[in-house]
């Protein structure tokens, strides 16, 4: 149980990398000498990041086991965030926060496959929610503390919060060892699939970027989308291995799940900057955000139920037609100007998050052998974290362009789609 609650606390510190510094941007922008719309790159960049390294954690901790990528991982979030609250310009933060979504992203993969491989089958779904939930929990007060720390140490304390990761690396370095097979780890397919995801996140965010930003992204995606699948093709093995990434269950429980975080870290991002416009308090913008956290710490009981009574597949499927409505209240209460509808919808994608995140990491471990089991937890998070970016990445580049009403209304193209590719594959017999 402690270590599922340290690995929670860790995945949510990994979260109020975005959350908790959300609130402060407005400062963080005055401070380094650039607009809002630019300084949102410091999520979508982390995020970005996060998406990418998390299945080459996940290969690494096939081939080496989970004890050394997980402490190393840890430990380059905690430096990567002093290093970001530390730096002197917009350049440097920047590097600084890529960095810290590298180490970040040992930790949601690495987590999931560490208490799977400790955990009974039949016991799996109560620790994968706590973890959830707890993590949950954490981002969902991302705001409250970052708010806290930036009245009284401005926006540097906020962003230096997840040094607090350090403090858990000796725990870590003792209770995580799980072997790994040898097997090599193919960087080169990561970089391949980092070049697509960025040009999909770079083009995303261009109508507030300009044109270079669309230019660059729009070939980084042409090109990374067909060499991704030819390196597929030759190296069925490699970083997206042909076993997994040719599993319906996996693709299709992985991109349907991909809608949740991407509307999750839309409001966590669009909510604060819209109570800022209005003249709040990064602290009162926080508390608007605390009913969030009390739902979050709900989820590992409402998971672990729902998983035992209806399945992982049905309790996703809830998760993404839960996001629907949440997105529809955030429309709502942007246009109405009411910030207890603000408050609401928040509280319904945490439900999601909360519930939909070990849906996603149950239905993927079940669908392959277990000696692939964290390569096939790294797909999955990949696709859900890309989900996170881009949900980052339509805030940073439409919301300025169209508001944050239209913005948020553009995402629900995803969750409406996930819900109805889970609902449409439950009639088709044999499904997972």
């Amino acid at each position: 149980m402690l270590l599922s609650i340290v690995l929670g606390l860790l995945f949510g510190l990994a979260g109020t990398s975005t959350s908790g510094v959300t609130v402060a941007l407005p400062l963080l922008a005055d401070g380094l000498g650039v607009d809002t719309a630019v300084a949102t790159w410091m999520v979508s960049g982390y995020a970005v990041a996060l998406a990418v390294a998390t299945p080459v954690h996940g290969r690494l901790a096939d081939a080496v086991g989970i004890r050394v990528p997980l402490c190393v991982g840890v430990g380059l979030l905690g430096l990567g965030a002093l290093a970001a609250a530390a730096a002197p310009s917009f350049g440097l933060l920047m590097a600084a926060r890529i960095g810290q979504g590298l180490g970040a992203a040992s930790v949601p993969v690495l987590a999931s496959a560490l208490l799977s491989a400790r955990t009974p089958p039949e016991r799996r779904g109560g620790v994968l929610g706590r973890l959830a939930g707890i993590s949950a929990a954490l981002s969902a007060l991302g705001p409250l503390i970052g708010g806290a720390l930036t009245t009284v140490g401005g926006w540097r304390a906020a962003v230096a919060l997840p040094v607090l990761a350090l403090l858990a690396v000796p725990y870590l370095w003792r209770h995580s060892v799980v072997r790994g097979d040898g097997a090599r780890v193919d960087l080169v397919g990561a970089v391949i699939v980092a070049t697509a995801v960025s040009g999909l996140v770079l083009l995303v965010q261009s109508p507030s970027a300009g044109a270079v930003a669309a230019v660059a992204g729009g070939a980084l995606l042409a090109v990374g989308v067909p060499v991704t699948a030819l390196w597929v093709r030759a190296r069925p093995d490699g970083f997206l291995p042909r076993g997994v990434v040719g599993n319906a269950t996996v693709v299709r429980s992985s991109l349907c799940a991909s809608a949740v975080p991407a509307s999750w870290f839309a409001l966590l991002l669009g909510i604060p900057l819209e109570l800022a416009e209005r003249g709040w308090s990064p602290l009162a913008t926080g508390l608007v955000l605390v009913p969030s956290a009390v739902v979050a710490l709900a989820c590992p009981a409402a998971s672990a139920f729902l998983q035992a009574r209806i399945g992982p597949r049905q309790t996703l499927t809830c998760a993404c037609a839960t996001t629907v409505v949440g997105l529809v209240v955030a429309v709502a209460g942007v246009a109405s100007h009411l910030p207890w509808v603000l408050a609401l919808a928040p509280m319904l994608v945490t439900l999601a998050f909360g519930t939909g995140q070990p849906a996603m990491i149950a239905a993927v471990g079940t669908a392959v052998p277990q000696d692939r089991r964290s390569g096939a937890i790294g797909v999955a998070t990949l696709c859900f974290l890309t989900g996170a970016g881009i949900g980052a990445a339509v805030i940073g580049g439409f919301a300025a362009v169209v508001g944050l009403s239209a913005a948020l209304a553009l995402l629900l193209v995803l969750p409406v789609a996930g819900t109805a590719v889970q609902m449409l594959a439950g009639r088709r017999p044999g499904t997972a």
